[in-house]
Formats: structure tokens, sequence, C-alpha cells
């Protein structure tokens, strides 16, 4: 079994594609690339991607439209590029979904660092325990799971979540009824290796509560402390489970 984390290169250029395939590779990775949103789709079936590399504009379905189409019924990490660099557009790379943003042109070994680093996040969570992963996480009639990286609504729907969305949940929902600042939640949520966006964090909470249903102008679930940053109103009740 072929333990090299696969990741998919989608972007309509040639060069671009065979330069990411050939540093990749290089750096112990299991590349296939894709032109476009078909191309996409077809590897997706074919194969296990472990981190989708996506370029924004593209002839066709563009980044966005397949990033928003992708969290629909998947949490593979995706890492955004682009030729724009305006903050505008990556904070709609964000709210589509993505994980991180990275624009064109770009050093090749920042793209590396990026991967790397939403790797360690998607495969680890230094912040929560042993303990804290064997739990089920009951709010509101919403059920997170840790172990597995579920969240299931009231209707026991289940509801897919990005990496980045995952990490958020959990550093709100086993720290409830505290204020949480932005500096915490970067660190919490996408980690400083990652060199997050100062709306980041913002763009992410947004997400999650639209995930929970929250009502953005009076959210019930995840508030905003004017000058603090956030607060996890909910209460949350802990099922353990029993340890391997």
């Amino acid at each position: 079994m072929d333990s090299q984390p696969h990741i998919l290169v989608v972007d309509d250029h040639q060069e671009i594609r065979t330069l990411l395939q050939r540093f990749l590779t290089d750096h112990g990775y299991r590349i296939t690339t894709a032109s476009n949103g078909v191309e996409m789709k077809k590897c997706l079936q074919d194969a296990a991607i472990d981190l989708i590399v996506l370029d924004l504009m593209m002839p066709g379905e563009d980044g966005l439209t397949l990033c928003r189409n992708l969290r629909a019924e998947s949490n593979i990490p995706v890492i955004m590029l682009t030729a724009m660099g305006e903050e505008t557009d990556r904070i709609i790379g964000l709210e589509m979904g993505a994980d991180d943003y990275l624009a064109k042109p770009f050093n090749p070994r920042e793209l590396l660092a990026r991967i790397k680093a939403v790797m360690r996040r998607m495969g680890t969570m230094p912040e929560v325990s042993r303990e804290e992963l064997s739990q089920q996480l009951n709010f509101l009639g919403w059920t997170l799971r840790p172990a597995s990286r579920e969240l299931t609504d009231p209707q026991q729907t289940l509801v897919p979540l990005s990496t980045a969305e995952f990490t958020l949940l959990m550093a709100f929902v086993t720290r409830p009824g505290r204020v949480l600042s932005r500096d915490q939640l970067l660190d919490l949520a996408r980690g400083r290796e990652a060199r997050a966006f100062d709306r980041a964090i913002d763009t992410l909470v947004s997400r999650l509560r639209r995930k929970l249903r929250d009502q953005p102008r009076n959210p019930q679930i995840i508030k905003t402390v004017r000058g603090g940053g956030y607060l996890f109103a909910a209460k949350v009740e802990n099922n353990n489970a029993s340890l391997a």
C-alpha cells in the first residue's frame, strides 16, 4: 500500500501542472494532474485524493464553483491558486471552502510549506487530548464525533466540514462559554505556519454559522464578543466512548 500522500493539481496551464508534478514528486508526494473541472471530477472518482491544489481561473467551471460543489459532499483539503491578489478574492475562496490560498506567481517551496501545514492540521489535533477525541460531543441536537470528524444535524444528516471548519468547531466545543480571541482561534484552527489572513477566522466563523444554521444577525451558537472575539454559547454534553 502506497503511503505517499496523493495530491491532485488542477490548473489549465500545462507548464504549471508539469512544474508542480516534478517539484512535489521530488518531495515525496504522489501527483495526479487535471486541466479542468471535468478531469478533476473523474480523478476524484478514480483515486483516493488527500489534498487538491486548485486554480481559481479556469475555462468552464472555475475554481470557486468546483470548490463549493466539492464542499457539499467532501472534506478533502483544498489550497486555492489564483492570479488575483485582492483581499476580496481570497476571502471569497475561503468562504467557498478552501483551506488555504496562494496568489500567483508563487514560489513552489511556499506551496510545499502550505501543503505540509494543511496536511498536519488534517492529520493531527495537538490541541485536543486522546480523551477528548474519544468523546461524542452534543449541542442543541447536533452531534460532533471527533474521531471520525463527522458532524450530524438534529435530523441525523451528515454535514460535510472542511479541515479548517472541523478544527475551528473543535476549538469551540471543547471550550464552551469561553471568549476566544481571533489570535487564539488562528492558532487553534489554522496555525501560524499557514500565515492565515487577518479575516480568515471571521470567514471560517461565517462558514460554520451557515453549516450550523446559526442566524447571522442574531447567532445563538457562536456569538461575537465586541472587541474580544467569539464565544460558543451552546451547552455541550460529552458522551465518552470507550478507549481502545
